[in-house]
């Protein structure tokens, strides 16, 4: 808005645990500030920030939402306020990273009640990995046994002495005291610490306390704000959202402590400040898509830099390609407002770009820059997908594109190994919730089963292997013989097929044939029927016909020689070991620990991070399917985990056994069809 400079604008992001009150001081901020006409509850329904159906239904936040409003206090500056509500369910958690990407700063809410949870502790990490600027607000102060000052001593032991109160709840909880206004009592001595932490952010502020004097107002929020846009100092606040308790001290503090766009600017690629204010030239970052059932697609950007301008043209940076700007919004939940122009601090929706997508940098023509991209967490979750319905392949392919295309952590790939059509996600919940939006929109129902696993097999020492094709019906007959040595891959050695023919027993145009026969015998295998790997194959004799030798019979001769020696050099099937991270608090490392050696994992370390414990393991994939909902059902939704692969490795024998049996099962069912 032209009437509020940069200088008062506040970007922030809202993230902690579920269940925190996120969307309860969303809701209690629009209501206080006049953008909503009433105040909204997550529990029944009326939420002005979980307004979508599936929200409502599941009564959690699914989705990163941008909210604006205009704080305007009595006698005071207005007060800009660009907010980002943020999922605090494990199974969303790239809504988390997609927003605080394009913060400048993050507010972390923690339950007075629950205290410091796993996802406390992850939005912490996440907030670090950035340096974002950071605020804590205490939330649940109105529960029994809620317990400010005891809440605030379990962040200073896990986060430091850096968290320091700035609001704190009255004795009958009915008010809020600001330590930066207030006098006498408890607000002394806060004061007394936030001067010793403003006075550290400049050696003139230093001086001044030193030699005895008082830092004023304006200098000791200057020397606070300086230390928070630095991650020096995390302010606390107090809140009690529905009662509407705090809100205006909270507002203060974001006005005088919270960094605005101009404290943080951007770094592009090259590690170069982007230029804030509103005559330099645009830079804007695309961090969401929605498919609006009324508007259509909608391109979400935060502005970093420069005004952007309705009715303009614009260049992506990252496409190569112009785009025309026509109208865009500042979202309000449902509510979608017009704006002329934008400028940094904005989060805006533009409506109908033809090439923009997530990622992507939006610039002024001629003036290309390029920004990091926003890294997604990798899947940890995967679901084999079948149609309800035959013929609806057709209709799942594209509905499943959708739903892609609206969360970037979900993936949908064809398994060319199994065959199977995969959609993989950070959890169960995450992709149950995809697929009834898909049965929504795209009128497609879907059962989910678990993946197969991609096994492969090698073979662990040398066998011989020969097969002599012979086959006489009239006419011209079919002739080829084949013998071939099979071993492992030696260290070093980059071509799998070795030509080992010493004179004329095979003549050399029937090479190619005997090649592709033995591709097809490793793509079939010969122990379960997986793809080979690591395996070398030496031809090194032969015999030839000169009427009824061919490309067929030595294909097929090469292909029965090469399941011989797999069969004589002793055989192994392979499987995917996962590298995997599980956080936990402490009371369930005993059930946790237990239950990964029950999956035949291997320990290989445990630490603490945060004031939770940390388990890394090595887990074969086949037991880590479910793994999601059943650590959350071990923990009581309190632990997490992350995975990636690591590498494949032998099947114990008891376990290959039952492979094996299933795949002959398989086979003979798909043979009897």
């Amino acid at each position: 808005m032209k009437d509020i400079p940069i200088a008062d604008v506040r970007n922030f992001v809202l993230v902690g645990h579920t269940g925190s009150g996120k969307t309860s001081l969303v809701d209690a901020l629009l209501y206080k500030l006049g953008v909503n006409d009433r105040l909204g509850n997550p529990g029944d329904g009326t939420s002005a920030a979980d307004w979508t159906d599936e929200e409502k239904n599941r009564k959690i936040t699914v989705w990163a939402k941008p909210f604006d409003a205009v704080w305007r206090p009595k006698g005071g500056k207005a007060l800009r306020l660009a907010m980002l509500d943020t999922p605090g369910y494990a199974d969303f958690y790239g809504q988390v990273v997609a927003a605080t990407s394009v913060a400048d700063a993050a507010v972390l809410l923690v339950d007075a009640t629950a205290g410091v949870q796993v996802g406390t502790v992850r939005s912490w990490k996440r907030c670090e990995a950035l340096n974002l600027p950071r605020a804590i607000v205490v939330t649940g102060l109105d529960k029994e046994n809620a317990d400010f000052a005891a809440t605030v001593a379990a962040l200073q032991d896990v986060w430091g002495a850096r968290c320091e109160v700035v609001t704190f709840p009255t004795d009958d909880k009915k008010g809020v005291v600001d330590a930066l206004a207030a006098t006498g009592g408890p607000a002394d001595e806060i004061r007394a610490k936030l001067t010793d932490v403003a006075a550290e952010s400049s050696d003139e502020l230093i001086e001044k306390v030193l030699g005895g004097e008082t830092l004023t107002a304006d200098e000791l929020s200057s020397g606070l704000r300086a230390s928070v846009a630095q991650a020096k100092f995390i302010p606390i606040f107090a809140v009690m959202a529905r009662q509407s308790v705090g809100l205006d001290e909270l507002l203060s503090g974001f006005a005088r402590l919270m960094p605005s766009p101009a404290d943080r600017p951007a770094k592009d690629a090259a590690g170069n400040a982007v230029d804030p204010s509103a005559t330099a030239p645009l830079v804007a970052q695309v961090w969401r898509s929605i498919n609006d059932p009324f508007v259509g697609q909608l391109t979400l950007a935060r502005i970093w830099g420069g005004t952007l301008r309705e009715k303009s043209e614009i260049f992506n940076a990252t496409k190569e390609q112009k785009e025309t700007v026509g109208t865009f919004y500042f979202l309000n939940g449902k509510k979608q407002e017009t704006v002329p122009e934008a400028q940094a601090g904005d989060v805006v929706a533009l409506a109908k770009l033809k090439a923009t997508g997530l990622n992507d940098v939006l610039c002024a023509p001629g003036k290309p820059v390029q920004l990091p991209p926003i890294v997604f967490p990798n899947p940890v979750v995967s679901f084999a997908v079948h149609p309800k319905t035959q013929g609806d392949e057709d209709k799942l392919g594209q509905g499943l594109h959708r739903v892609a295309e609206d969360d970037p952590t979900l993936h949908v790939q064809r398994n060319d190994e199994t065959h199977e059509l995969i959609i993989t996600g950070i959890g169960d919940v995450q992709i149950d919730a995809a697929m009834d939006r898909m049965k929504t929109r795209s009128k497609v129902e879907v059962t989910l089963s678990t993946p197969k696993v991609a096994y492969k097999e090698t073979v662990t020492a040398k066998g011989e292997g020969h097969y002599k094709h012979k086959k006489q019906s009239g006419g011209r007959g079919q002739y080829g013989e084949v013998y071939l040595r099979i071993e492992p891959m030696k260290p070093g050695v980059e071509h799998w097929f070795v030509d080992g023919i010493v004179g004329t027993s095979i003549p050399r145009n029937f090479l190619p044939a005997i090649e592709k026969g033995l591709v097809e015998g490793m793509t079939r295998g010969a122990v379960a029927g997986y793809p080979v790997v690591n395996t070398m194959v030496t031809v090194y004799d032969g015999s030839s016909h000169d009427v009824d030798s061919s490309e067929i019979a030595f294909k097929i001769a090469s292909r029965t020689a090469f399941k011989d020696g797999m069969s004589k050099a002793r055989p192994v099937l392979l499987e995917p070991i996962m590298n995997i991270r599980v956080t936990i608090p402490g009371e369930f490392m005993g059930d946790c620990t237990g239950d990964l050696n029950h999956r035949r994992g291997r320990i290989m370390g445990m630490e603490s991070d945060d004031g939770m414990q940390v388990i890394v393991a090595e887990v074969p994939q086949a037991e880590v399917f479910k793994y999601s909902s059943e650590l959350r059902s071990m923990t009581g939704g309190r632990g997490s985990f992350e995975m990636s692969f690591n590498r494949y490795d032998v099947v114990p024998a008891n376990v290959a056994q039952k492979v094996v049996a299933e795949a002959a099962k398989n086979k003979q069912a798909e043979e009897e069809e």
